[in-house]
C-alpha cells in the first residue's frame, strides 16, 4: 500500500513515537475524540489524522460537487481548506447542493458555506474567495494549496483548473456529473518521481460549443452530486494521507439510471500539450476562447437582451421561439412561441423566413445548436440566438426573477 502523502513520492513516516508526541502535540483532547473513528483504524491512525490537520485544500465551486465533498473535508478534518465560487446561493440549488439552505438564498455561496463548515467543524481554517476562477489569479490561488479538487460544470474552467494545476504542480481530484452520470479521477499525481496523467491526456481539446449541455441546461439527478462529491472527497483524503489506491491512471465512471459502475485505465501522452514530449504551452491562456476554437459558433448570428427588450417594446415584427422543454417553459416564459429542441426539425415550417427569428433558450447553449441545425438543413439565413438565454433577460428584465 502506497502511503505517500500529498500526492508525493515522500515516504518520510515518523517513528511510532514521534507520531504519538506530534499528534499529541498537534490536537487538542477535544479534537482526537472528534476523529476517533479515524485514528483506531490501523491503516489510517494519527499519522493519517495528522497530515489531513497539516492539508491544504483548494475546492473550485461549492456547488452540486462541492457542497457534499466540503462537508465531508470539513468533517475529515482537512486543516485549510479553501472555497472559490463567485456565485450565490439559488433556490434551484436547493434540489442537490445539500451545504446549503432556504435561509441562504441570496447569499455568496462561500460566506453561506464556511458558516455551514464552521459549525460542522470549529477545529479547521476556512479561507473564502468570493471571485472567479480566472486565468489571471489561478496560478497564484492554487499555488497557496496542496491540492485542487475541481468541483467545476463548465469546460473553460475545467481546463483552466487542469492547466494551472500540471503548471504548478499539484494534483488535481477531478470530477464531473450530467443527468444519471458521473465521472472521478486523479490527475496529474506525484508517484516514484513522475507526474500521472491529466485532464487533456483524458480530453485533449473541448468538444463542440452547444454540443454537451451544461448540468443547468441538460439536468442532473439530485442525489447523483452527493454520490460523486463523496467519492472526489474520499481520493482527496487517500491523495493526503497516502492511505489507499487512488484513482490516478484511472477514470472512474457511474450510471446512477443503470447503477452500473466501470474504470478506465488513462495513459499519459506524448502529444500533451502541457507536460508531453515537446510541450506548446507554459502559461494559461484564454479558456473561454479556447473552448470556442474551431467552432461555427462565430457564424450564429445573436441579440443580446437589450435588443430583445426593444424589439418586443416597440411591438416590431419578429418572430420569438423557445427550445426549452416544456415544463421549463410552463415554469416561466416570455410568449414565445413553444418548439423544444427536439422537434425543431420537423417544425421548420412553422419558422418565418420573411422576418427576425429570435431563438432562445435557458442560457445560450440548445438555441445556438437549434440554429445550426435549421441552417444547415433548410438555409435559413434570419435566425438570431439570444445570448444569455431567457435567464439573462429575466435577470435584467424581471424584478421577480429566481430561476428560469
Amino acid at each position: 500500500m502506497d502511503k505517500t502523502p500529498l500526492g508525493t513520492n515522500s515516504k518520510a513516516s515518523p517513528k511510532h513515537n514521534s507520531t504519538e508526541s506530534t499528534a499529541a502535540e498537534l490536537f487538542s483532547k477535544e479534537e482526537l475524540a472528534r476523529y476517533n473513528r479515524h485514528i483506531i483504524i490501523p491503516e489510517f491512525g494519527k499519522e493519517g489524522q495528522t497530515r489531513l490537520k497539516k492539508s491544504k485544500v483548494l475546492v473550485v465551486g461549492s456547488g452540486g460537487l462541492g457542497s457534499p465533498m466540503l462537508l465531508y473535508l470539513a468533517a475529515a478534518g482537512v486543516g485549510t481548506i479553501g472555497i472559490i465560487d463567485f456565485d450565490k446561493v439559488e433556490d434551484s440549488n436547493l434540489q442537490r447542493q445539500v451545504l446549503f439552505g432556504t435561509e441562504d438564498i441570496g447569499i455568496p455561496k462561500v460566506d453561506a458555506a464556511k458558516r455551514r463548515l464552521k459549525a460542522i467543524n470549529p477545529f479547521i481554517n476556512i479561507e473564502v474567495y468570493h471571485q472567479k476562477l480566472t486565468s489571471e489569479n489561478a496560478l497564484e490561488l492554487i499555488s497557496k494549496y496542496d491540492v485542487v479538487a475541481d468541483g467545476t460544470d463548465n469546460f473553460p474552467t475545467r481546463y483552466l483548473v487542469n492547466d494551472a494545476s500540471v503548471l504548478a504542480g499539484k494534483t488535481n481530484v477531478y470530477a464531473s456529473i450530467f443527468q444519471f452520470e458521473g465521472q472521478v479521477s486523479v490527475f496529474n499525481l506525484l508517484k516514484d518521481g513522475k507526474r500521472g496523467p491529466n485532464y487533456r491526456d483524458l480530453y485533449p481539446s473541448p468538444p463542440p460549443a452547444g454540443l454537451v449541455p451544461s448540468c443547468a441546461e441538460g439536468g442532473v439527478l439530485g442525489v447523483l452530486p452527493g454520490i460523486i462529491g463523496s467519492l472526489q472527497a474520499l481520493e482527496v483524503i487517500k491523495v493526503i494521507t497516502g492511505v489507499g489506491d487512488t484513482l490516478s491512471g484511472q477514470l472512474y465512471t457511474f450510471d446512477a439510471f443503470s447503477f452500473q459502475s466501470k474504470t478506465f485505465k488513462i495513459k499519459s501522452k506524448d502529444s500533451n500539450p502541457l507536460n508531453g514530449t515537446k510541450p506548446t504551452l507554459t502559461k494559461l491562456i484564454d479558456y473561454e476562447q479556447f473552448c470556442n476554437h474551431g467552432q461555427v459558433e462565430e457564424k450564429i448570428k445573436e441579440i443580446d437582451v437589450d435588443e430583445l427588450y426593444a424589439l418586443l417594446a416597440n411591438k416590431e415584427s419578429f418572430q420569438l421561439i423557445d427550445v426549452r422543454e416544456q415544463h421549463e417553459f410552463d415554469l416561466v416564459n416570455i410568449n414565445g412561441d413553444h418548439i423544444p429542441l427536439e422537434d425543431i426539425s420537423e417544425n421548420a415550417d412553422k419558422i418565418k423566413k420573411d422576418r427576425k427569428v429570435v431563438i432562445h433558450c435557458k442560457m445560450g447553449g440548445r438555441s445556438a445548436k437549434a440554429i445550426r441545425e435549421l441552417e444547415s438543413k433548410y438555409g435559413f439565413n434570419n435566425l438570431f440566438n439570444l445570448k444569455g438565454g431567457i435567464d439573462a433577460y429575466l435577470r435584467k428584465y424581471d424584478s421577480n426573477f429566481d430561476q428560469a
